[in-house]
């Protein structure tokens, strides 16, 4: 028994190791201190899988169903789940003067989603000292527009709350209409939108940054997610912006400027980020299609975020306009992508469809709602996005399971999850080649 624990590779250890943290999560908040009212072992470990996988779907109202400290926990949780499990491992080893392991540095790389395990140790060192930093400087400037308004304590609590779920792409928010009075506030905007930003681009990109200076010496992946991540945000800000301007239940009532603000927050809060400044379900339904197409995207590799990340999406789409053009590979800025990134992008996009498929099919028939809201409601748990059109708290036993199977894969990645269930064969036999008929 000893000796099969031992032998579980990296993807299955880390599925068991993050699953051991959502059960304890579970039983701290379901302790009798922890809540102002009753919330059942389902909604409690509802709660701490949507924090630990940083989604921010919630069954009971955060602010009002627990007290202090289960929303410490929950922020806990956020923090944890956020930068990573063995992340914080690595840390405790660093803390305690330990040498890393070959073994802890594959479960790091796996747990980053890293391709090489050379820098993975100063990739978590700097990962944290930025983290931190970050988010203490947003929460003081959070902090400066709420302690005038709430008080000193309270002010300070929030702030660090809600810079921890914001810069962990979490979504949890101490109000239970999310962010919606502070639809045209700039100083609440600009910095909620951008520790969201930055922690879902990837902490890749930024230790790339941070080391070349410049952008045309940045490698491929930090290339490619700058300038997507620039194009899709303000793309999706305009669409938003035209697409809800005359409907009166979210931008109809709003001044010229809230309305930009309340269009770029939603445009960007799709990847992963889960804050809203409107009602999801006063939206129309073309502007609903763009977030789920956004939700499903998600961030970067490596990042807070979650959905089958940004780079997989362009890989795919790159792929097709190569085909298109009768080329042999995929050729982005005078460099070639292998067959192996084109694979992996197509395994994930599949594996993704394919839950999302089954979890809407499931929905569909235990659930009194109509499809566009149990997709809405799917595409955003898989996507860690935390966003809801207003059935999360209604949804059924078998449903609350179904989102929580979702979150839980989509915060691990759909790889690492089938990695973890299926049995590695390699083979050194070839095969003759033949043609099949497609399309």
């Amino acid at each position: 028994m000893k000796n099969k624990f031992i032998n579980v590779n990296p993807s299955q250890l880390l599925v068991l190791v993050f699953a051991i943290s959502i059960l304890l999560g579970t039983i701290l908040l379901k302790l009798p201190f922890a809540t102002t009212t009753t919330v059942s072992w389902l909604d409690a470990l509802f709660t701490a899988t949507s924090a630990m996988t940083v989604t921010g779907l919630v069954v009971v109202d955060t602010e009002t169903a627990y007290t202090l400290f289960g929303e410490i926990v929950i922020a806990s949780l956020i923090q944890l789940g956020g930068l990573g499990i063995m992340s914080f491992a690595v840390l405790i080893y660093l803390v305690l003067g330990r040498k890393i392991g070959f073994k802890e540095r594959v479960l790091v790389q796996q747990a980053l989603n890293q391709t090489s395990l050379g820098g993975i140790v100063q990739l978590v060192r700097n990962l944290f000292i930025f983290s931190l930093g970050i988010e203490l400087i947003a929460m003081i400037l959070l902090s400066l527009r709420w302690v005038p308004e709430m008080g000193f304590a309270k002010g300070i609590y929030y702030s660090f709350f809600h810079s921890i779920s914001a810069f962990n792409n979490a979504g949890f928010a101490l109000w239970s209409d999310g962010l919606s009075r502070y639809v045209g506030d700039p100083v609440v905007n600009i910095v909620i939108t951008l520790l969201f930003i930055i922690g879902g681009i990837g902490f890749t990109v930024l230790a790339d940054l941070k080391n070349k200076r410049t952008f045309q010496k940045l490698s491929l992946h930090s290339k490619i997610m700058i300038i997507g991540t620039f194009v899709i945000n303000l793309l999706a800000m305009f669409f938003i912006f035209f697409l809800e301007y005359g409907n009166p239940n979210s931008l109809g009532s709003l001044s010229v400027v809230e309305k930009w603000w309340a269009s770029y927050f939603q445009a960007v809060t799709p990847r992963t980020a889960g804050f809203n400044t409107l009602d999801i379900g006063s939206l129309t339904d073309p502007t609903i299609h763009l977030m789920i197409l956004l939700m499903f995207v998600g961030a970067g590799s490596a990042s807070t975020g979650g959905g089958i990340k940004l780079t997989t999406f362009l890989i795919i789409v790159l792929t097709v306009v190569t085909y298109l053009k009768g080329k042999k590979e995929i050729v982005v800025a005078r460099r070639s992508i292998s067959d192996t990134i084109i694979f992996r992008s197509l395994a994930i996009t599949m594996i993704a469809l394919t839950l999302v498929f089954l979890a809407v099919f499931v929905l569909t028939i235990t659930e009194d709602s109509t499809f566009l809201p149990i997709l809405f409601e799917v595409v955003s748990a898989f996507g860690t996005v935390g966003l809801s059109m207003g059935i999360t708290a209604s949804l059924s036993i078998i449903g609350k399971i179904v989102i929580i199977i979702v979150m839980f894969t989509g915060k691990l990645g759909p790889l690492t999850l089938a990695f973890s269930l299926a049995r590695q064969e390699k083979s050194k036999i070839r095969y003759p080649q033949e043609d099949v008929l497609t399309g």
